[in-house]
């Protein structure tokens, strides 16, 4: 718990399993989380609350868990009820299921509100509210509560009711729309970006009522809108609307605001260029050892490259295309141009920056028990997960232990708000856990 927060967890209970700890933050330890979220934006919150060092607790329905589980390429683990998509955001959590319509499980769900700090979920608005958990009840059972509630289009307005998945907020937002080229848009990204930035945001917001409640004692409600979250993270393709009255378009792998800069093609491989300052576009030709394009009046100055950017990136071209996208990055990185190859994603976790930063964490999962209750691993299998891009006090942060199987630690945190043994096999008997 933070200094005053009301109630506090057994001291211990913010250790790791033996054997688990990883190099984790310790910038929210002692912050406990319930995470009652499922898939993506959520998991992906309570993910990041988790790699700065809060206890994640994942309550999931007894029998099935968040649907992630089951959801992945690899189909002996999505067997197990560890399917890749699960993998990628829960690492260092611990599960405990627990039926929520259950008058039991509702006593259980009451005892870990008092004394938890953060109630994360993403169910549809209202769904909680009638399991008899509003925000006012919440607020009564722990006045320093932070309550996050991300959706898809927020708590209140005529949309709060309607389901959202990522593509659909991608297309609402008006993302699909400025994405890919004229002939191609509307384009979704090629990754759930409407539910990552949600899940950031609902991470931000509430790391930021952490701080108010340090200071104040009094709890927030948060309403994270995945759709908002996704206007609001257009920046200035959004303002150059409101402000310019510019309607955004699509303009492929082109930076509308400058020239030469976007995808270039060379003898191998695609390039990425960035020349968007004057001296660096007067470097760029220099390199490349085309003079003439500096004072070419259609290419000037800033503004008549724009206008001519078709004609630009044509001669450019003619160059680019004498060497390859790696020898032509060896030669302009030098040179102080911004500039780089397009990489796959395999590529991309190779370089030797992601690799000296240590993005890539390594947990081991047992292998052969379908689940905590199905009898002894008959060995270990070690997986690839994503750390945090933030490095703290000088130091990569990764997750404190692996992806927790279905209920595996039911029985811990029971015990940490005070039920015995006997009245947890109780609870286990009613189906309740």
């Amino acid at each position: 718990m933070l200094p005053d927060s009301p109630g506090a967890w057994p001291s211990e209970r913010s250790a790791a399993p033996e054997g688990a700890r990883g190099p984790g933050a310790d910038l929210l330890a002692g912050v406990r989380v319930l995470d009652l979220t499922n898939v993506l934006a959520g998991p992906f919150a309570g993910y990041q609350l988790g790699l700065m060092g809060a206890d994640v607790v994942k309550i999931e329905v007894p029998g099935t868990g968040d649907l992630a589980r089951n959801l992945g390429g690899d189909p002996e683990l999505s067997a197990r009820g560890l399917g890749i998509s699960f993998l990628a955001q829960n690492s260092g959590k611990r599960s405990l299921t627990l039926d929520l319509k259950a008058p039991a499980g509702r006593e259980v769900f009451e005892r870990l509100v008092r004394q938890a700090d953060v109630l994360l979920e993403n169910f549809r608005p209202g769904v909680l509210e009638r399991l008899g958990f509003g925000w006012e009840v919440l607020h009564e059972l722990n006045d320093g509560l932070v309550y996050c509630a991300v959706s898809g289009f927020g708590q209140t307005g005529p949309m709060r009711g309607r389901p959202a998945y990522d593509q659909i907020i991608q297309g609402l937002s008006g993302m699909m729309s400025v994405t890919g080229t004229a002939e191609s848009a509307p384009t979704r990204t090629g990754f759930p970006i409407a539910d990552t930035l949600g899940g950031y945001a609902a991470a931000f917001a509430i790391s930021a009522a952490l701080v108010k409640r340090a200071r104040t004692g009094l709890g927030s409600f948060l309403d994270v809108s995945m759709l908002e979250t996704a206007v609001a993270a257009m920046g200035w393709v959004v303002s150059d609307y409101l402000v310019a009255g510019r309607e955004p378009r699509a303009m492929g792998n082109e930076n509308a605001t400058s020239a030469p800069s976007g995808t270039f093609a060379t003898a191998d491989g695609a390039l990425n260029i960035a020349a968007n300052k004057q001296e660096q576009y007067v470097e760029l030709c220099t390199v490349l050892g085309r003079p003439e394009l500096i004072t070419d009046a259609r290419f000037a100055t800033r503004e008549a490259r724009k206008q001519h950017r078709a004609e630009l990136k044509t001669e450019l071209e003619i160059t680019l295309g004498e060497r390859s996208a790696v020898e032509w990055d060896a030669l302009l990185e030098r040179s102080g141009v911004p500039v780089a190859p397009v990489l796959t994603v395999p590529q991309a976790l190779a370089l030797d920056q992601v690799a000296q930063r240590s993005l890539l964490h390594e947990v081991s999962m047992p292998t052969g028990a379908g689940s905590s209750d199905a009898g002894t691993p008959v060995g270990e299998r070690s997986l690839r997960v994503l750390g945090s891009s933030v490095h703290v006090d000088g130091q990569p942060v990764g997750p404190i232990g692996r992806p927790p199987e279905l209920g595996e630690h039911v029985d811990d945190v029971l015990a940490e708000i005070g039920y015995t043994a006997e009245e947890i096999a109780d609870l286990r008997a009613q189906g309740v856990v």
